[in-house]
C-alpha cells in the first residue's frame, strides 16, 4: 500500500508542475486557515492539561473602610488595610475526568493537524487538474486554429466554384455559417486557455498577472498516473479526511467520560497565607499573619438535570461522529469504485477513438493523394480534414479526462498520506509528566 507516494506528482515529469505545487503550498491562503486551526485545538489541549495540576496564585491590594457607628460605636472610625495573600489549589482527579477532558483535546489536535495535512492532499491535487486542464486548453485553441484555417480555405475554394457557376450561393452560406462557427470556436478556446490561468493563480494564492506567467504545459502522460494491479482496500485507510473523522470519534468518547464523572464527588486541596496591617503599619512586619488549609468536598445533590442533560448532548455528539465517519467511509468507497469504474470505462473509449483518429489520419493522406493525382478536388480533401480534426479534438478531451480522473483518484485514495506515520507535533508541548 505505498502507492502512492507522498510527491506522485512527480511522476508526470513536468518541471513546471512541480514547481506551481511547491509555490501552491507556501502561499495559498486556505492552508494558513487550516493551520490556524490547528493552533487553536493545540491551545485548547493546553488549557486542558493545564486544568490537570495545581494552581498557585498571590495578590496583594490596599483598600480604606469605615465601619458603621451603630456596630463599633465611638471605635468606629476610617482605617487603611493593607494585604497580601498567596493560595494554591489543587483538584484531584479521582476519576480521571481531568484525563479525559485532556485526552478529547489531544484527538481533537490530531484531527484538526490531519485536516490541514488534507487541504494540502487536495490543494496539490486540485493545482495538477488545473495544469492538465490548461494543457487542453491549448490543445483546444491549436484545434479550433486549425479548424478556423480548414474552414477559411474551405469558404476560398466554395467561393470560386460559386463564381465560376459549378456551385451556387446554398453552399457558399454553408461555408460561411462554417467560418463563424470556428471563430466561435476559436474564442471560446482563448477565453478557456485565460480562465485556466486565472484558476491556477487563484490556487497559488497571487494575483491574475502570475497566470500570465506559467508557459504552456507539455502534456502529460496519465500513465505515470496509472493504477496498480493489485490495488489492496486499505488504501482507503490513508484517506486524511477518514483518519481525521476517526480521531473525532476517540474525542468524543472522552468527553462522554468527563460527563460522566461530573456526577461523582470530587476533593481538592487548598491552602492560602497572607500578611495584614492596619492603619499606617508595615504589613512586612509580620504582626497580622493569617493561614488557611484544608481539603474540600464536592458532592452534586440537585442542578435541575444539568449534567444529565450533558451526558446526554455529549452522547448525542459522539454519535454524530461515528455517523459522520460512516458517511466518510461509505463515500470514500463509492468515490473509489466510481473512478475506477471510470477509468476502465475511459480507457475503452481511449481505444476506441484511437481507432478513429488512425482512420481519419488515413482518410486524410488518401485524400491528399487523390488531390495531387488530379482524381478528387481539394474541397473534398478539406472536408476529409474536417473528420480528422473531430477525432483529434475527441482524443485530446479523452486524455484530459484521464489524467484528471487519475488525479482524483490519487486523492481518493489519500494523496501519498501515511497514516501510520502521523505523529503530532503539537502533542509534545502538551503531553503531560504526571498520569
Amino acid at each position: 500500500a505505498a502507492w502512492p507516494t507522498t510527491d506522485w506528482w512527480t511522476g508526470l515529469g513536468d518541471a513546471q508542475l512541480d514547481t506551481l505545487i511547491t509555490e501552491a503550498l507556501q502561499n495559498n491562503p486556505g492552508l494558513g486557515v487550516a493551520d490556524a486551526r490547528a493552533r487553536a485545538a493545540q491551545a485548547e489541549a493546553g488549557i486542558a492539561d493545564a486544568a490537570r495540576g495545581p494552581s498557585v496564585n498571590g495578590g496583594a491590594a490596599v483598600a480604606g473602610a469605615r465601619p458603621p457607628a451603630a456596630l463599633l460605636g465611638d471605635k468606629a472610625h476610617f482605617a487603611v488595610a493593607k494585604y497580601g495573600y498567596a493560595s494554591f489549589k489543587w483538584d484531584l482527579d479521582l476519576w480521571g475526568g481531568k484525563r479525559a477532558a485532556w485526552e478529547a483535546a489531544v484527538g481533537q489536535v490530531r484531527a484538526a493537524e490531519v485536516d490541514a495535512r488534507a487541504a494540502r492532499i487536495e490543494l496539490s491535487g486540485n493545482v495538477a487538474r488545473a495544469y492538465a486542464q490548461l494543457g487542453y486548453a491549448f490543445t483546444q485553441q491549436d484545434l479550433a486554429a486549425g479548424e478556423l484555417k480548414r474552414a477559411d480555405q474551405s469558404r476560398e475554394l466554395t467561393r470560386q466554384r460559386v463564381a465560376a457557376g459549378i456551385d451556387n450561393q446554398i453552399q457558399l452560406k454553408q461555408s460561411d455559417a462554417e467560418v463563424a462557427s470556428a471563430e466561435q470556436d476559436t474564442a471560446l478556446a482563448r477565453r478557456a486557455v485565460d480562465a485556466a490561468r486565472s484558476s491556477l493563480s487563484v490556487l497559488l494564492g497571487k494575483g491574475p498577472d502570475r497566470g500570465l506567467e506559467i508557459a504552456r504545459p507539455q502534456p502529460l502522460q496519465p500513465g505515470a498516473l496509472a493504477v496498480p494491479t493489485n490495488l489492496p482496500l486499505e488504501l482507503l485507510g490513508h484517506r486524511a479526511d477518514l483518519v481525521a473523522a476517526r480521531w473525532r470519534v476517540e474525542a468524543a468518547s472522552k468527553d462522554i467520560k468527563v460527563a460522566k464523572t461530573e456526577f461523582l464527588p470530587n476533593i481538592s486541596i487548598g491552602a492560602m497565607a497572607g500578611v495584614i496591617s492596619m492603619g499606617g503599619g508595615n504589613p512586612l512586619s509580620l504582626a497580622g499573619r493569617f493561614y488557611q488549609f484544608g481539603p474540600s468536598l464536592s458532592l452534586p445533590i440537585f442542578d435541575g438535570g444539568k449534567l444529565r442533560a450533558n451526558l446526554s448532548g455529549k452522547d448525542a455528539q459522539y454519535d454524530i461522529a461515528v455517523a459522520q465517519y460512516n458517511r466518510t467511509l461509505v463515500g470514500a468507497l463509492n468515490q473509489v469504485a466510481d473512478d475506477v469504474s471510470a477509468l476502465q470505462s475511459l480507457q475503452q473509449q481511449l481505444d476506441a477513438q484511437q481507432r478513429a483518429q488512425e482512420a481519419a489520419q488515413q482518410a486524410w493522406q488518401l485524400a491528399q493523394q487523390r488531390y495531387k493525382a488530379g482524381i478528387g478536388s481539394y474541397l473534398e480533401a478539406l472536408s476529409v480534414r474536417q473528420q480528422l480534426l473531430v477525432a483529434n479534438r475527441g482524443m485530446a478531451a479523452l486524455q484530459a479526462q484521464q489524467v484528471d480522473l487519475s488525479v482524483q483518484l490519487i486523492q481518493a485514495l489519500g494523496g501519498g498520506y501515511q497514516p501510520q506515520a502521523e505523529a503530532p507535533h503539537s502533542t509534545s508541548s502538551t503531553t503531560p509528566s504526571h498520569s
